[in-house]
């Protein structure tokens, strides 16, 4: 029996309580007479009141319970004679077990592992009866807690403010989601990182120039050094995310949100602003299709018109151009909130002295919406350097520490999907690596955000 069950009752419970509560608010009301007699709080509040606590309480032990469940359930199915029969060899033993939960949920068929079909009536035993202590748990808990709200209706009760204290405590709950997903992140990656660099010292990662993941399985294996120098990857990304892309992103996002704040008539500017805003919504990989298909090609071409005999399909180039395009809305967005934030005054101010609208535009508004440009601007490097399907499928996979754009160079992300795509072993450089890589990149990242964020807040301050 799934914990399903148990969602269920202690939702009926709290609809119960929901209804008993706000029709015995409502008799209250209705017997009472004026002054001190009339309810504190609306019927609807006190029934809302005996709702939260009656579901909430028991939600959350059955989310609890959940991951309780499912270890007292491998518990039991070990403790099983067929379960003490399992190899001792953990992956073996988890690939036995994860194939007989399938059957026993329903999520497969048949076992092709005897020992898991064997398994299958023991989990099915297991998961119900702990279902089942699970589900009756909570709805004790969910009876309990309409019970003492039950209780507490009466003419004083007030119920608005505990409702109100209920989803304080909910938004704060989900505020704090995303801090503590933040947090564990940076752990699991911190964690990872520090095993990293046991085997391989910080110095070589940082400063090595040097990218060639390959570690020896033999003493006497050649070619399997394990050159871990990241800067070539970092170098790659800089030169695709933050000197390419914003070539191309910062000059038509900014001229862009010039026309469309200053010269677009308003007819024009409904229509144009949201087609220009549809490219962040294009999915990253149609990028990388066009990217590959489309602009490599001809980058290729030019990169042999020109006389660069190394000119190859895959190139920082090409994908940098694409990736402009696809940063473009971020600039203009940011830069047209910031100019059409500029107050009015100032702009009349610089006409009525006799400067024409080109130069307001150059020395009036664009210095005074200056900060959300640049904030704006270091929000599209943040974003362009994590970016992956265009590199992968249109710069190459090559570690290389050369500024011919017409060459093919590779980013950090790409070389993260690298190092964990298919079976790895945790326990080598070569996997630790993208945890390091990603550490990296997470912390610089993150500080591109928090600079972007101060600009945009300074701008907000003297300009709101």
């Amino acid at each position: 029996m799934s914990l399903a069950l148990g969602l269920l009752l202690v939702l009926g419970v709290a609809v119960a309580a929901f209804v008993l509560a706000r029709g015995r608010a409502a008799t209250l009301r209705a017997g009472g007479g004026a002054g001190r007699q009339r309810l504190n709080s609306l019927p609807f509040y006190h029934g809302a009141y005996a709702f939260l606590w009656a579901a909430l309480p028991a939600l959350l032990f059955l989310a609890a319970w959940a991951p309780i469940q499912h270890g007292l359930i491998n518990d039991a199915v070990l403790a099983s004679p067929v379960g003490q029969q399992l190899p001792d060899f953990d992956l073996a033993r988890d690939a036995i077990l994860s194939e007989a939960r399938a059957v026993a949920s329903g999520a497969s068929d048949l076992a092709f592992n005897p020992q898991a079909q064997a398994l299958v009536p023991v989990f099915q035993a297991a998961s119900g009866r702990y279902g089942l202590i699970g589900s009756g748990l909570a709805l004790l808990l969910a009876l309990a807690g309409a019970g003492w709200a039950w209780s507490r209706i009466s003419l004083d009760l007030r119920a608005r403010t505990g409702v109100e204290k209920w989803l304080m405590g909910l938004l704060v709950a989900a505020s704090m989601i995303a801090i503590l997903t933040t947090f564990g992140i940076v752990l699991s990656l911190l964690f990872e990182t520090m095993r990293f660099f046991q085997m391989v010292p910080a110095n070589d990662f940082l400063f090595g120039l040097n990218w060639s993941p390959q570690v020896a399985i033999r003493a006497d294996q050649a070619g399997s050094s394990g050159a871990f120098g990241s800067i070539p990857l970092f170098w790659g990304t800089i030169f695709i995310g933050a000197i390419i892309a914003m070539i191309v992103a910062i000059p038509l996002g900014l001229m862009s949100a010039i026309f469309l704040t200053q010269y677009a008539p308003g007819k024009l500017r409904k229509v144009l602003k949201p087609l220009l805003e549809i490219l962040a919504g294009v999915p990253t990989v149609v990028y990388g299709y066009f990217a590959a298909l489309t602009v490599a090609p001809l980058v290729r071409d030019l990169g042999l018109a020109i006389g660069v005999s190394s000119a190859s399909s895959e190139s920082a180039l090409a994908a940098g151009l694409v990736m402009g395009v696809m940063i473009i809305p971020f600039v203009s967005s940011m830069a047209d909130d910031s100019i059409a934030a500029v107050p009015q005054a100032m702009r009349d101010g610089s006409l009525a002295l006799g400067a024409t609208r080109s130069e307001t535009i150059r020395k009036v508004i664009l210095p005074a919406a200056l900060p959300g440009v640049v904030g704006g601007v270091l929000l599209a490097v943040s974003r362009a350097i994590g970016e992956t399907m265009i590199v992968v499928m249109a710069a190459g996979l090559a570690a290389n520490l050369t500024a011919n754009p017409f060459g093919s160079v590779t980013t950090v992300t790409t070389q993260i999907v690298q190092l964990l795509t298919g079976d790895q072993e945790f326990d080598s450089p070569k996997t630790l690596a993208a945890f390091a890589l990603g550490l990296v990149l997470f912390l610089v990242t993150l500080v591109l955000n928090l600079i972007a964020l101060r600009v945009v807040r300074k701008y907000r301050e003297a300009y709101e």
